[in-house]
């Protein structure tokens, strides 16, 4: 698909099968495009998807549903639409919607531009429109963190047949059928009681009822998760490596059981154990590793448990000294 295929005429021209392109134990077909645009995210051929999760997001594409994962950091809830966007070939952007997105940055605004040697006014159209009249699956991120003004924006389009209203403009906007809606967030939409996501708020309940699917993603299962972790960090699937990073998983895991219990403020993502483990190869000592790629940003009062973590995976205490010498990466 060229970029030409973002018009509004565009559509999906082929139906792929959940089972052979997802592994999934699921009869079905999905609408595609049979070639990919610079839209379309780069495939992760080592990706694992959690079947409830695929599921949920196969069917806001396939059945043109709106769809919110939320999920604690690093459960990779934006890298699972997007992996799945993929295989589908489908055109995708993400927009993080952070406090310094404006209903103005979302909806487009008045620029004063040059033409034909002339400063003229011109109409800048905002991503919002843009993506609402293309085949396009927009990825709203940190949906949790969005300013009041811009989730009331947002509000409209998440009905599938609502039209997106540009007052500056006096238009009325349709949206394109193969338009796709989704959304990522650390909470449930009723504020931040944990400490964790500063910045996000609680939403508007009547909002949260648009969504036609919200799904739920975890952490994954030990083996799950050591196996994410390797297709990220291969050089751990040799000898000995491999069984010190199930260590570092079950370290992992004994800061979110940890955390559930109220005993500690900060979990290790599988991203950080990805950390861990790159950091593990650049100085070629676990222990500086682990500090730098986690303890170091851990409060002092906490630490102790986190060192106690530490001595049932490894049977010591995480050291302090610097590493003697420097790993050729």
């Amino acid at each position: 698909m060229s970029e030409d295929d973002l018009s509004p005429t565009a559509r999906p021209d082929i139906e792929i099968g959940v089972r052979e392109t997802f592994g999934l134990d699921v009869d079905g077909m999905v609408p595609a495009f049979s070639q990919p645009s610079e839209h379309v995210p780069a495939l992760d051929p080592s990706y694992r998807f959690d079947p409830a999760t695929t599921m949920a997001i196969l069917a806001g594409f396939s059945g043109n549903l709106r769809v919110l994962l939320q999920g604690r950091h690093g459960t990779g809830k934006s890298s699972h639409i997007e992996q799945v966007a993929a295989r589908l070939n489908w055109p995708c952007v993400r927009l993080n919607l952070d406090s310094h997105v404006s209903r103005i940055d979302l909806i487009g605004k008045d620029a004063i531009v040059l033409r034909d040697g002339k400063q003229v006014t011109e109409y800048r159209e905002g991503l919002l429109p843009w993506c609402y009249q293309r085949p396009v699956a927009l990825v709203l991120d940190e949906y949790d963190a969005g300013r009041p003004d811009v989730m009331f924006v947002i509000q409209r389009v998440l009905e599938s047949e609502g039209k997106l209203t540009i007052l500056d403009q006096n238009r009325v906007i349709p949206p394109n059928p193969w338009f796709r809606l989704f959304a990522t967030a650390n909470t449930v939409g009723l504020g931040d009681v944990t400490g964790l996501y500063h910045g996000t708020q609680q939403l508007n309940q009547a909002q949260l009822d648009r969504w036609n699917i919200i799904a739920r993603l975890d952490y994954l299962d030990e083996q799950a998760e050591v196996e994410v972790v390797l297709s990220k960090v291969p050089f751990m699937d040799e000898g000995e490596q491999r069984g010190l990073l199930l260590q570092m998983v079950r370290m992992a895991n004994l800061t979110r059981t940890g955390f559930a219990a109220g005993d500690v403020s900060v979990v290790m993502s599988p991203r950080t154990v990805i950390s861990w483990a790159q950091n593990y190869r650049v100085f070629g000592d676990l222990d500086f590793a682990f500090q730098t790629s986690f303890l170091n940003r851990c409060d002092e009062t906490e630490r102790p448990i986190y060192g106690e973590y530490y001595q049932r995976c490894f049977g010591r205490e995480p050291g302090s000294a610097a590493p003697q010498a420097w790993r050729r990466v």
